[in-house]
């Protein structure tokens, strides 16, 4: 009987690890695609944020390497009595928000928090009424990547957990032309730590 238990749970133990590495594996080929989607993008004319100039040379954005540590489990805490909020900007525009919630999570084995938040205007757009706002700077920034932090896109979680992947950090329009106006991450979603991961800065020619 032990030895049969022993193998149920050897079994068991087996599927798991499976199963992890299954889901591990579908998250790195989703960032992969969050990348090459993303160049596609910027080398595309029509949709480009890119500089004339730059959008000529452009072969690609420079990536750090996919890194699933920077794939995080984070507990969403809903906040459904936040004011609606002018965010600021890289201009005088200033953007309605809405503080939608909180992301609770571990980094490096320290605790982390983001706010999330929903723009009010997209809430009539039928593509992006559910769409998630998550802007964050960090340690890095300034360094290896954009001074003026990044961004992650999420949408309304249906469960109390969400994955906030980091390869999937992008730059801010601005990080590429002086035309655009861009949302400045509010100074409580600054991370005390690097986040070696998503969009590095972009050296403009």
């Amino acid at each position: 009987m032990t030895r049969y238990l022993s193998l149920y749970v050897f079994l068991i133990f087996l599927s798991v690890s499976f199963d992890l590495a299954a889901q591990n594996t579908d998250l790195m080929n989703s960032a992969k695609e969050f990348q090459m989607e993303l160049d596609a993008k910027y080398a595309d004319p029509e949709k480009s944020p890119l500089d004339e100039k730059d959008l000529k040379e452009f072969r690609g954005l420079d990536f750090f390497d996919i890194d699933p540590e920077y794939i995080v489990k984070a507990e969403f805490v809903r906040t459904p009595a936040e004011a609606p909020f002018a965010m600021k900007t890289s201009t005088d525009r200033l953007p309605v928000y809405v503080k939608y919630g909180e992301l609770y999570f571990d980094l490096k084995g320290d605790e982390f928090k983001l706010n999330v938040y929903q723009n009010q205007e997209l809430l009539q757009d039928p593509e992006y009424f559910d769409y998630l706002f998550l802007p964050f700077t960090d340690l890095s920034n300034g360094r290896s990547t954009y001074g003026g932090g990044r961004y992650i896109d999420l949408r309304i979680p249906e469960t109390k957990e969400v994955t906030i992947d980091f390869n999937k950090a992008y730059n801010p329009y601005c990080a590429y032309s002086g035309k655009y106006s861009c949302p400045i991450p509010p100074k409580e979603n600054d991370l005390k730590l690097e986040i070696l991961a998503g969009v590095r800065s972009f050296d403009k020619h």
